[in-house]
């Protein structure tokens, strides 16, 4: 038995498992994928305090060895549901079933899709949802970044050093990201914005070879980087967790949800300002609560 079981090890959830078992407590983190989350795909960090020009991996990795030097249990089993019992929940994996007295969702993000027809197909053959990833694939070649986030126009301007051509590709006439971005982006000779344009159709056959957006143009492509946005991880994770509009957990601040016992930390959670730094702090907001939690159930 866990005092407390955490979903995720991205900055929030290893956040969480650092402070929960520096108050003494008994903790398991669960992690499908690797250890750091989504920020290892970063290739620079430069807004979070103290760790200038750090890149993303190694944020993660130091994190990571940062919680284990301090015995945080790390067990890489994709959590498949949670059922809450009485005053404790059952964890279970796709191998084994764990229990715990509190457990903090820590889940993050998935990309969000196209949903265009031989989207998966071109996965991994012309489609991909990270720069930092992929992109050395590319390597003097022509590439398309859909989307117009802040997140979007870091994969263009990253790709812009490697590809010989990137189309910025976006359904409105302006950008969402901040004002220091679309002047980078907008400086790039390499860079060629596609504005007030939905991609409709994926062309190739076996690898991407283009695409086709919704005022008729063809472009032709080795690559596409979808960027349109996250999806959190949330569904069929436990029964009964209020969910608000996009299927985030709903928490405030104190990162309590509708459930006694379970928290929320980092993207996954209902918030206005999705950073390394507010994931970090809400780790710590949850396994402080859940501390205080378990002094109530005793």
């Amino acid at each position: 038995m866990y005092d407390i079981a955490i979903v995720g090890a991205g900055p929030a959830g290893l956040t969480a498992g650092i402070y929960a078992v520096r108050a003494n407590k008994k903790v398991i983190v669960f992690e499908a994928l690797t250890a750091g989350g989504q920020i290892i795909n970063t290739s620079h960090i430069d807004n979070y305090p103290v760790a200038p020009h750090i890149t993303g991996l190694e944020f993660g990795q130091t994190l990571e060895k940062q919680a284990k030097d301090l015995d945080v249990e790390i067990e890489y089993s994709e959590v498949t549901h949670i059922v809450k019992e009485n005053n404790r929940f059952m964890i279970r994996t796709e191998d084994e079933t764990y229990f715990s007295r509190a457990v903090i969702i820590a889940s993050g993000t998935s990309p969000r899709k196209l949903g265009l027809e031989n989207e998966d197909v071109f996965v991994g053959k012309g489609i991909s949802y990270c720069a930092t990833c992929d992109g050395a694939f590319y390597k003097g070649k022509t590439v398309a970044v859909n989307g117009g986030g802040n997140s979007a126009l870091h994969e263009a301007l990253y790709l812009s050093d490697i590809a010989a051509k990137v189309y910025l590709i976006h359904r409105r006439n302006e950008f969402r990201a901040s004002d220091n971005l679309v002047d980078k982006v907008k400086a790039k000779d390499n860079i060629e914005l596609v504005l007030e344009s939905s991609i409709i159709e994926l062309l190739g056959d076996g690898h991407l070879q283009g695409i086709k957006t919704d005022t008729g143009r063809e472009i032709e492509l080795d690559g596409l980087f979808v960027s349109i946005g996250r999806t959190p991880n949330t569904k069929n994770l436990i029964d009964g967790l209020e969910l608000v509009e996009g299927d985030y957990a709903k928490a405030n601040e104190d990162c309590h949800t509708n459930i006694p016992g379970v928290f929320v930390a980092g993207d996954v959670r209902s918030k206005e300002l999705r950073q390394l730094v507010t994931a970090t702090s809400d780790g710590a907001i949850a396994a402080t609560e859940a501390v205080n939690y378990l002094k109530e159930v005793q």
